[in-house]
């Protein structure tokens, strides 16, 4: 059976469990977490936009992290600070004894996106270089909303077990959430929730692309570049030969290969040899055991390049995240959740706003993708999240809501300004209720999470979880730092 396929067994259970609690109204505990997450709202933004606004690097999003930590220490949450050796990773959890559920939060921006909260092309005033352009701000006020909306409710003696909100850093290349799962952090949990923002709402049984990172380094030696070329070595020339050798290598690896890169650091002026030049590559597949094999044979890309130009070679391997392993008895839950609580309804500014971003778009979708849920079942996303490597030691299921104009592509600054503003708030509004009321769902249902976890092995079958990371890796805390010189080669 293959684990991209639906599992009609599992999911047999769940639809039934789904259709008899969501067709009647909500129950008193339903209501109090709705309620909370309504009361708690405007303070909720309040922490989204200063995140928003901070738009820090991958572990280095520390007033990011405190906002998160903060609001859930306040709430009478347990917090867990500078977990799995990160400083900007926390655990904060409510309850005891299981059922575990967890669910993620993501904080961390993008470099090169700085941007208004206006529906034009319009970087910041203040220089800022980052922006949110995948939502993340949103993403991690979101979830701790709904961690903590259910502890009240465990608080209250209404639910059992525990709920455990997990800050993670870096999520953008930097594999936060694997080292968290190394460190054991999901090690008890019975199920794990996620969600993203995004111009449409899904859920489904969607996986997603495993990816490798890495960064090769060339120290070259530099001279006048007209009057003594002969006497440099240039790092520059490694980089260009690395990337044109991998060119060639995209026509000889398997069917779905990504291989991606940026040269992020190639010289200073053309009359003076590089001495030092630097080129980051992400491989990507919907397999994560391609990933080591494609990667040996990017080595040697490099290797060659640095032996053709008699530089030296350091290799920064800044380690793996695996894909996604769906969960349908999970998402047959969270894809109800979505389907009734969905009730996005622009104004007529909002709109307005929304027009003067599709006239900036090539895809201009409409706006009744506001009242849809898309069902995204046996899907393979083209992007990469660490969320992968927690899917594979815990039944884990997410979904996305719109909080971006119909059509706006991730990573972009379109993407920045909507989530600056209403648009990202109503998303991240709804996306708090559809995580809390699963949880709700899975607290009340140790069936439900006994079936997900079976499911979870029999798409395993024989499969064990192996990480990507190199043995004893350390989090690449320095990742999103500028590249620079004068470190030891790689041999």
């Amino acid at each position: 059976m293959s684990r991209r396929l639906s599992v009609a067994l599992f999911a047999g259970l769940c639809l039934l469990f789904a259709s008899q609690r969501l067709q009647a109204q909500p129950d008193d505990v339903e209501q109090a977490v709705l309620q909370s997450l309504t009361d708690h709202r405007d303070a909720s933004w309040q922490i989204a936009q200063k995140i928003w606004q901070a738009a820090e690097p991958g572990y280095q999003e520390t007033l990011s992290s405190q906002l998160l930590a903060d609001a859930a220490e306040a709430a009478g949450l347990k917090v867990t600070r500078e977990v799995a050796g990160i400083p900007t990773a926390f655990t904060a959890e409510f309850g005891s004894g299981h059922p575990v559920i967890g669910i993620l939060g993501e904080y961390d921006a993008l470099p090169g996106l700085s941007q208004q909260a206006q529906p034009e092309r319009l970087p910041r005033a203040d220089e800022h270089n980052w922006g949110h352009a995948c939502g993340h701000h949103l993403f991690g006020t979101a979830s701790l909303s709904a961690a903590i909306a259910v502890a009240g409710q465990i608080r209250s003696g209404k639910l059992p077990g525990t709920v455990r909100f997990y800050g993670c850093p870096a999520e953008e290349g930097g594999s936060g959430k694997v080292f968290m799962v190394q460190a054991g952090l999901f090690n008890d949990c019975d199920a794990v929730l996620h969600w993203h923002p995004g111009s449409r709402n899904a859920a489904g049984d969607r996986s997603s692309l495993a990816r490798i990172a890495v960064k090769f380094q060339f120290e070259g030696r530099t001279a006048h570049a007209a009057s003594a070329p002969h006497l440099g070595r240039s790092a520059l020339d490694a980089v260009e030969l690395t990337a044109h050798a991998s060119e060639l290598m995209r026509e000889h690896t398997p069917d779905n290969t990504r291989i991606h890169h940026v040269i992020t650091s190639g010289g200073e002026a053309p009359n003076v040899v590089p001495p030092f030049a630097e080129i980051y590559y992400y491989i990507r597949h919907p397999e994560g055991r391609y990933l080591k094999p494609l990667y040996d044979r990017l080595e040697l890309c490099a290797r060659a390049g640095a032996l053709a130009t008699e530089t030296q070679l350091r290799i920064r391997y800044e380690g793996g995240i695996r894909e996604i392993m769906p969960n349908s008895t999970l998402t047959s839950i969270v894809r109800r959740r979505l389907q009734t609580q969905n009730d996005l309804q622009w104004t007529a500014a909002e709109q307005q706003f929304a027009a003067r971003i599709q006239q900036t778009l090539d895809t201009k979708d409409g706006l009744e993708a506001l009242q849809t849920v898309d069902d995204v079942d046996n899907t393979i996303g083209k992007g990469s999240t660490d969320v992968g490597d927690i899917s594979w030691v815990v039944p884990t299921t997410g979904f996305t809501t719109v909080c971006w104009v119909p059509g706006t592509p991730a990573h972009s600054w379109q993407a920045v300004a909507a989530g600056g503003m209403t648009i990202g708030e109503k998303g991240m509004h709804l996306a708090a209720r559809t995580l809390a009321l699963t949880a709700v769902d899975l607290f009340r249902s140790p069936a439900v999470l006994k079936q997900a976890a079976a499911e979870l092995q029999q798409r395993l079958g024989t499969e064990k979880y192996e990480s990507l990371m190199l043995p004893g890796q350390k989090p690449p805390l320095d990742y999103r730092n500028p590249p620079k010189a004068g470190a030891p080669a790689t041999p």
